[in-house]
């Protein structure tokens, strides 16, 4: 599982996290909320070994996050999916599969594409024809392709159209039920709800209330969140 145990980050005068533990199982989605400087993409980043925490330690399976091991098990999806834009769909897959060392066949390639949803008439298009949408897809599509275990995730539903959104939320449903983690920071409640089965809510680096999704509706979730944060 992903575990953060007691995470502490610390710029000059600034606490950006304060003892902040959680874990995120096999297959759990776990979504961050927060406003701006809560310390979410500071927790994400930590994971993604970006940065080194203060004091405390960011668990991948047991591992330091800070060991490039533990980091070829899971995957990144940023607000903004950086990919090649001269390079198609499939192309882009391919590129980045190559690049963590795993090699498919154009059929297979196409296979990963299907799962995520991605229109097979857009397979061959350029990526700058694209959609955030579609983009989202082919970058899905690469964490399948690396097989990882756990996907983390930086505000994904900013900006998408209301059917991007449900493909979006369907998707990460399909992904929990393969048995991949998530954590996923977003300031979306409505999303945070109908996708996850965990919420955080962060403020000032602290996780100061967790929630069950299966208990708490997204009216109570945005009467807590408002509670919470003033």
């Amino acid at each position: 599982m992903l575990k953060a145990n007691k995470l502490c980050m610390r710029y000059d005068d600034v606490m950006a996290l304060s003892d902040l533990s959680f874990t995120v199982a096999p297959g759990e989605i776990f979504c961050l909320l927060g406003q701006n400087g809560a310390g979410k993409t500071t927790t994400i980043n930590i994971f993604l070994g970006l940065i080194m925490p203060t004091s405390g330690e960011a668990l991948i399976d047991g591992i330091s996050a800070k060991q490039k091991s533990a980091r070829d098990v899971i995957a990144y999806i940023p607000e903004v999916v950086q990919l090649y834009g001269h390079l198609s769909g499939l192309e882009n897959l391919d590129f980045f599969s190559r690049l963590a060392g795993f090699i498919y066949t154009e059929e297979g390639l196409k296979g990963l594409l299907k799962k995520v949803n991605l229109q097979e008439e857009a397979h061959q298009k350029r990526l700058v024809t694209y959609s955030k949408g579609m983009r989202q897809k082919v970058g899905i599509a690469i964490a399948l392709a690396k097989k990882a275990s756990y996907i983390l995730m930086d505000e994904p539903t900013s900006g998408l159209d209301p059917k991007a959104s449900v493909e979006f939320a369907e998707l990460c449903k399909e992904l929990s039920a393969d048995n991949v983690g998530i954590l996923m920071a977003t300031h979306d409640i409505f999303n945070a709800v109908n996708i996850g089965s965990k919420i955080g809510i962060m403020r000032e680096g602290k996780l100061v209330q967790t929630a069950d999704t299966s208990k708490i509706s997204a009216q109570q979730l945005q009467e807590l969140y408002i509670k919470t944060i003033n």
